[in-house]
């Protein structure tokens, strides 16, 4: 599915936010960003507002958008309660999840090997989004659910970060066989570790995720 246009601009300025051309407090001229990217001003706020979802822009009024990078902590914290949730989640969905959903999981997988394959980063996290919103949906737990795709869409920006780590995607791939085999095999235990031990934010994943951001705030 070709991506929406403001949707490309978002992860655009995504990357110009991690590479340092945009810093904490910076703000983000509309008019100059419409004439960058040769669109007009209505993709550009589109983009403004995903950016605001994953907080890593703040629109403030009567004075405009402005860049706002989370505190190490702030993030730190985001992160550690987004791997209990997953865990959560994979709990309740070892013994819920439909064989329908099974199925796509597994389809997820297959193209996140293909991304993989190719080396497609961006649509590697495409499939892992899809991958971990069908367990979401699957926990049976609408207010679990729904909880667990806002923190998700707020660490969107980060964890996508987290993939360009050399020899993440093929390791991500592989946790992603294990947390389908534990769910196909009904075993809660294994599928709460497993969804917890792929999103914390610990060793090599800690340092790669805090160098990124050093390099967004110098």
């Amino acid at each position: 599915m070709e991506m929406r246009r403001a949707d490309r601009i978002a992860e655009t300025l995504e990357g110009l936010i991690f590479s340092g051309e945009f810093s904490d407090g910076d703000r983000l001229d509309e008019h100059r960003l419409a004439e960058r990217f040769g669109v007009s001003r209505t993709p550009i706020r589109e983009a403004f507002q995903r950016l605001a979802l994953s907080g890593l822009v703040e629109a403030i009024p009567r004075r405009g958008v402005f860049v706002r990078q989370p505190g190490i902590v702030e993030l730190m914290d985001m992160f550690e309660v987004m791997a209990e949730f997953e865990g959560i989640c994979g709990r309740l969905a070892s013994s819920r999840i439909s064989d329908d959903a099974l199925a796509a999981l597994n389809d997820a997988n297959a193209r996140c090997r293909e991304a993989v394959e190719a080396g497609e980063t961006d649509a590697y996290y495409r499939e892992n989004e899809r991958f971990h919103h069908i367990i979401y949906r699957q926990s049976g737990n609408a207010f679990l659910e729904g909880e667990a795709s806002r923190l998700h869409r707020r660490l969107k920006p980060f964890r996508r970060v987290q993939l360009q780590l050399r020899g993440r995607l093929m390791q991500s791939m592989s946790e992603h066989e294990g947390i389908v085999k534990a769910l196909t095999d009904a075993d809660a235990e294994a599928a709460a570790r497993l969804l917890r031990e792929h999103v914390a934010v610990q060793g090599e994943k800690f340092h790669h995720l805090m160098a990124s951001l050093k390099s967004a705030a110098e």
